[in-house]
């Protein structure tokens, strides 16, 4: 009885260990199971075709990134600069096609060789410059972001039609951007697994002493890792720029922390030595579908932020349980491994499917609502003026009884574009978009269209799309009554900076013109210097604070917005109101209180709360069926000491 007994604890014991072992060793398939089960349950817009899709084309750019960065990890090295690599070699494939007539063939394999070309750059300055991975890639993210600026010039270049198929879809539903991913993927496990290059990486990752002494020629092999890197950074560039329809000079901002990311929660380790293809794929998985889900909850884009980066430390800590229960590394594996990991994978599948299928059944019949809903994609939240916007919106959203859901893109296009497509396949009865460049927004808007959904542009036009209304102020005219402020203040003549907004977005480029434009009245005043502060109340502070070293007797500031005007107005300290006078744009509260104080002459205001009330009315007005005009115009306003007080914005 008592060998009986000993024996069943045995077998329990075996059996929660194994369990306990199985979990250990696939801790990101875990964690992915759990997401879909979790989300399916929660949102029953999740689990649906075109959902899931959505789900496969925005993982696709950060995988085919964290492919190329897996390598580098594996041979416990760090490669920060794959977004701007991505954007780089973008730019150079739009701009030779386009602006250069360069054959489309040609221009891509320009593009792939700009890629290359980066990757030996930060090879040779880690294996024989002898730089720490980490400061060389992060000095490559830096020039190659300042080259696709330059070569740009700063906006978005239109890519060739034959490129842009990339981003479309086979057969009318298959997304091609998912085929590129896979293949991409299968290229990156066979190079792992089945190449001598692959085994060095991991060789170099275990102990690079160690492969030295046994012959391996460790230096080449770097420069061929991290050229493999770019290669795979150059084709997640066109990918993403496909998607787009244009190449972004600050395309993929941002994206070489993703990709990292991605791989640690794979299952690769920072140390070097162990991770694989299909843990990375799994980890980009993670991230598409905690993003995806997260804004079909109408989850905060910051708060978006805060459960991804404790998904990184959670990823991070159960490669250390795993390390010190012995599991097994997540290196070369033998045939029998890969056959148990497959099966695996099977058995996931399996269990995921019957699972969600269960979960499926709670939102039949679920999914009416008596209220109906709109879907307000902001380029950003971190400027007063979109704040100002989505209040105005929210509050119109609550009096007619209209469920909103407001997501910030944070001004990355591709983010704006997986934002759009999720409100395409969520049960939601129009759309309102405040584009974070015009251009790169038209392939989410057709989508919408083809769905029969409304869409609502609000301050920023769709170029290349058809939307049932603009609901807007014109930069360009703010722009011109801006430079006419400036203008009549200083008498017609003296010496002014324009501090410019971000590179690369719409309202950047249509103030600017309008600036341009209204000063051409002002021959005697004189531009002494243009500079970018992107829109930012800090960089405004150093950019004026700088220029002011070469041009002490400016007595003009002209700012894209208010943020960067009041930055300026710091860094002029006594001589803001006095003896210079600075013209902002927007209308913000603080810019406003700025103008009360007399330090901002004057801020040429667009309403932005009005912006938001009249989208949620047009976009209810278009949900209905009623008419809408194509066309809303929001007068701007030039806000001075004088009429301050009876502005309310």
């Amino acid at each position: 009885m008592a060998t009986d007994t000993l024996k069943s604890t045995s077998s329990a014991d075996s059996a929660t260990g194994g369990l306990r072992r199985l979990l250990l060793d696939n801790g990101a398939l875990s964690a992915l199971i759990v997401l879909v089960i979790a989300m399916s349950a929660l949102s029953g817009d999740f689990l649906t075709t075109d959902n899931l899709l959505n789900v496969g084309v925005q993982a696709a750019v950060t995988a085919i990134l964290a492919f190329g960065v897996t390598f580098v990890i594996v041979s416990a090295g760090i490669d920060l600069s794959v977004g701007s690599v991505a954007a780089l070699s973008a730019t150079v494939l739009a701009w030779s096609a386009t602006s250069h007539g360069v054959p489309v063939l040609i221009a891509v394999l320009l593009a792939v060789v700009t890629g290359i070309a980066a990757g030996l750059v930060n090879g040779f300055l880690i294996a024989y410059g002898k730089l720490p991975p980490f400061i060389a890639t992060l000095a490559m993210l830096s020039v190659a972001r300042g080259l696709s600026l330059v070569i740009s010039e700063g906006s978005p270049i239109a890519f060739p039609d034959s490129v842009s198929h990339l981003g479309d879809t086979l057969g009318g539903w298959l997304p091609v951007p998912v085929l590129v991913m896979v293949v991409m993927g299968l290229l990156a496990a066979f190079v792992l697994g089945r190449t001598y290059i692959g085994r060095s990486m991991y060789a170099i990752g275990g102990n690079e002493e160690a492969a030295r002494l046994s012959g391996l020629r460790v230096k080449k092999q770097k420069l061929a890792i991290y050229a493999l890197s770019g290669v795979f950074a150059a084709v997640a560039g066109v990918v993403l720029a496909a998607r787009l329809s244009s190449a972004q000079p600050q395309a993929a901002d941002g994206y070489e922390l993703d990709a990292i990311a991605a791989v640690v929660i794979g299952g690769a380790s920072l140390a070097g030595g162990t991770g694989k293809a299909s843990g990375t794929l799994i980890g980009a998985l993670i991230l598409a579908v905690l993003r995806n889900g997260l804004n079909l909850l109408n989850v905060s884009a910051f708060w978006q932020q805060v459960v991804i980066g404790v998904v990184i430390a959670l990823a991070v800590l159960l490669d250390t349980l795993r390390r010190k229960a012995g599991a097994t590394p997540v290196a070369g594996a033998s045939q029998g491994g890969k056959g148990r990991q497959a099966a695996t994978y099977g058995l996931a599948a399996v269990v995921t499917v019957a699972i969600v299928g269960a979960t499926s059944f709670l939102h039949n019949g679920s999914s009416s609502t008596a209220n109906p809903k709109v879907g307000l994609s902001l380029s950003t939240l971190n400027n007063p003026f979109f704040v100002q916007i989505r209040s105005g919106a929210q509050a119109e959203a609550k009096k007619l009884g209209v469920d909103l859901t407001v997501t910030d893109a944070q001004n990355d296009a591709s983010q704006q574009a997986n934002q759009l497509q999720n409100f395409t396949s969520s049960n939601l009865g129009a759309i309102i978009v405040n584009p974070v460049d015009s251009d790169a927004a038209s392939n989410s808007v057709k989508a919408a269209d083809q769905a029969k959904i409304p869409v609502i542009a609000v301050d920023r036009g769709v170029n290349k799309a058809s939307v049932d209304a603009l609901v807007a102020s014109d930069n360009v005219a703010g722009g011109e009554l801006a430079a006419k402020s400036i203008g009549e203040k200083l008498g017609g003549k003296g010496k002014i900076v324009i501090l410019q907004g971000q590179a690369g977005t719409s309202a950047a480029r249509e103030r600017a013109a309008g600036f341009a434009q209204g000063l051409k009245a002002y021959p005697d005043i004189q531009v002494v210097a243009q500079q970018p502060a992107d829109f930012d109340r800090t960089k405004g502070l150093d950019v004026m604070s700088n220029l002011l070293q070469a041009h002490p007797d400016v007595q003009g500031v002209i700012a894209a917005n208010d943020e960067m005007a009041l930055g300026a107005i710091k860094a002029l300290g006594s001589k803001a109101g006095t003896s210079v006078s600075v013209v902002g744009f927007d209308g913000t509260p603080d810019g406003l209180n700025a103008v009360k104080d007399g330090t901002l002459y004057a801020s040429v205001a667009q309403q932005p709360s009005q912006l938001g009330k009249i989208a949620v009315d047009n976009a209810l007005k278009a949900l209905e069926g009623k008419k809408v005009e194509e066309t809303i115009k929001v007068p701007v306003k030039v806000v001075t000491k004088e009429n301050v007080a009876g502005f309310t914005g």
